[in-house]
């Protein structure tokens, strides 16, 4: 199987991506704005990690990285050419950045998602995957399944989401695409490049005294190891047997901001830092501050995760403070 996965040098990206070389090769397409080379590591040939040469075509090993931005839709059609299956990953990473660049969910995520379906298209690439999120059901605190949309999104990156969906399934409909749409938890381990835990250990490592939390600690979401939500990917990719599939990929129960603030604090080099929660229940303007996803379709097609929330945050917290601390990457 020949892979094409935009996005594919950032967290969830590459994890994908060590999967997936174990099927045929792999392209990357990435702009490195938040991916990272060395996130590929010893897939990628000498020439395609050396740091002068932005866009490489030597030779093929089991991973060739291009490094352009999905915007730029002649170079990205050029390079989907001859693949089997498009992964599109590439999004903001970032929820609250829509915030200062009210444009950049639109950019990233709407018009980047519409240039990797009619770039796939063009290209004669007849499999489609994308990665979504739970933030599409909007804030409803009652868990959702598939079929609940009844409320619409509140932050710019859920609409960025929730308008990509769309425009899959009308190229399902409209150019006999097969397709698959994946509504994660929210992703965390190894690697990461955003989100609480990483914000959390950053804050620390700054002000090793106190941990300043946005919002007041109840809000409470489904977290999802990176190497099960991969695989939960790639399983619903072998077996869905739906032209359009969409699927919710995350645990039944969920992991309290302040139970992620407890376990990073104590995870530090600083284990009596005192936590400063705020007084909202909202983290920022558009978070949603409870989540649940009722994930009993993907169960039924036979995959169930391997880690529970809480599971997931503690091996995440472990490895992020690594990385942090130890590593000294944030």
């Amino acid at each position: 199987m020949r892979s094409f996965v935009i996005g594919g040098a950032g967290f969830i990206g590459s994890h994908l991506v060590e999967r997936l070389v174990e099927r045929g090769p792999v392209t990357v397409f990435d702009n490195l704005t938040v991916g990272k080379r060395e996130f590929l590591g010893s897939l990628l040939t000498e020439a395609d990690r050396t740091p002068d040469n932005p866009q490489s075509h030597g030779t093929l090993a089991r991973v060739r990285l291009v490094v352009a931005d999905a915007l730029d839709f002649p170079t990205l059609q050029e390079a989907m050419r001859g693949h089997d299956i498009v992964f599109h990953l590439a999004a903001n990473p970032e929820a609250r950045w829509g915030l200062e660049r009210s444009r950049l969910d639109l950019e990233q995520g709407t018009l980047a998602t519409y240039n990797a379906l009619e770039a796939a298209r063009l290209a004669g690439v007849q499999r489609f995957v994308l990665a979504s999120s739970g933030t599409v059901y909007g804030n409803t605190p009652e868990p959702c399944a598939e079929q609940d949309l009844g409320n619409l999104p509140i932050s710019l990156y859920g609409a960025s989401k929730l308008a990509g969906e769309a425009l899959v399934s009308a190229y399902v409909e409209c150019f006999g695409l097969r397709a698959c749409i994946l509504r994660f938890g929210n992703v965390v381990g190894p690697r990461g490049t955003h989100g609480a835990i990483l914000d959390f250990c950053n804050k620390l490592h700054a002000h090793p005294e106190y941990l300043d939390v946005l919002g007041d600690g109840r809000q409470s979401k489904p977290y999802v190891y990176v190497t099960d939500c991969t695989k939960g990917l790639l399983y619903v990719v072998d077996h869905a047997p739906e032209a359009l599939a969409v699927y919710n990929l995350a645990p039944p129960d969920s992991t309290s901001v302040r139970r992620l603030a407890e376990l990073c604090v104590a995870s530090s080099p600083f284990p009596n830092a005192r936590i400063e929660f705020g007084s909202t229940p909202q983290g920022w303007p558009g978070d949603v501050p409870t989540s649940r996803l009722i994930a009993q379709k993907l169960a039924a097609l036979g995959f169930t995760l391997a880690h529970s929330s809480d599971e997931a945050v503690a091996k995440a917290v472990k490895d992020i403070a690594h990385q942090v601390f130890v590593s000294g990457v944030s």
